[in-house]
């Protein structure tokens, strides 16, 4: 019988896969026989999180230094990938985050916003996603199956206070999910299927100061999070691998245009 969960040997592409999340998806994906492709701009890390891959004698992995909004170079290696592999089976868009001056500190209000650093929190969080799958995704589409899996958040279906770029460049993640969605099931098969994963709050290095002190006890902020989540505590990365595996295997064949969200009950929950 067919194990409709199996994710062995096949080859799954993901930027940002040496980041908390983005390594924890990818040491899963190895563990369990996979082929890993790390797309990153820092040479050092790909090399660095290879080597940790690599000792666990699992899978295979694979690194290509390559920045996610740049066109030319994506092409690049979408012909690489195309001549060293047979296929490639899923893609995960993982690169984003958020910079100091596109986050307000409690104090602020939307007036001291940096503009600049806003634009580039919507280039990374959202053409960061849109051009790897728009270039990847003709692999794709010439072979007639894939799963692509783009990076939501609980910031792209409320006002999350304090970052706006972040939240405009996630709302455009959902829409964008969708719209491909739709594209590559009508017009290309129905073996191409595009989701979400909108991650709840999972503590990391870009967020770690703004949710917990440096005793560990949670800032104002944490604290408000986790009083809105109805399991009453962060999320650890590896809780994020069983959405990643479901949505990269054939158990997920019919499901495409969604978005999941992985928040602990955070959306589901009203405050009151």
């Amino acid at each position: 019988m067919t194990n409709l969960f199996s994710i062995e040997n096949r080859i799954f592409a993901l930027s940002g896969g040496t980041g908390t999340l983005g390594g924890s998806i990818s040491e899963y994906l190895v563990l369990h026989g996979a082929h890993v492709i790390l797309l990153g701009r820092s040479l050092n890390k790909l090399r660095d999180k290879k080597n940790e891959l690599d000792k666990l004698k699992q899978g295979k992995t694979t690194i290509y230094e390559v920045d996610v909004l740049n066109e030319e170079a994506l092409l690049e290696v979408k012909e690489e990938i195309a001549s060293t592999f047979e296929g490639l089976d899923g893609l995960i868009n993982l690169a984003g985050g958020n910079i100091p001056g596109a986050t307000l500190s409690a104090s602020q209000s939307i007036y001291d916003i940096a503009i600049s650093d806003t634009q580039k929190v919507l280039e990374i969080n959202l053409f960061g996603t849109v051009i790897p799958t728009i270039v990847l995704s003709g692999l794709m589409a010439q072979q007639g199956y894939g799963s692509i899996i783009n990076i939501s958040s609980m910031a792209s279906k409320q006002a999350i206070s304090r970052v706006l770029g972040y939240s405009m460049a996630k709302a455009g993640v959902d829409t964008f999910t969708q719209w491909m969605a739709n594209e590559m099931a009508s017009k290309f098969s129905d073996k191409i299927r595009v989701n979400a994963i909108a991650p709840g709050f999972f503590i990391g290095n870009q967020n770690r100061s703004l949710l917990t002190k440096e005793d560990g006890s949670y800032t104002e902020r944490g604290s408000k999070i986790i009083t809105n989540t109805p399991m009453a505590r962060f999320g650890n990365a590896s809780e994020l691998n069983g959405m990643v595996h479901y949505l990269l295997s054939d158990a997920s064949s019919f499901v495409t245009g969604v978005c999941y969200d992985v928040d602990g009950g955070f959306n589901s929950f009203s405050g009151v």
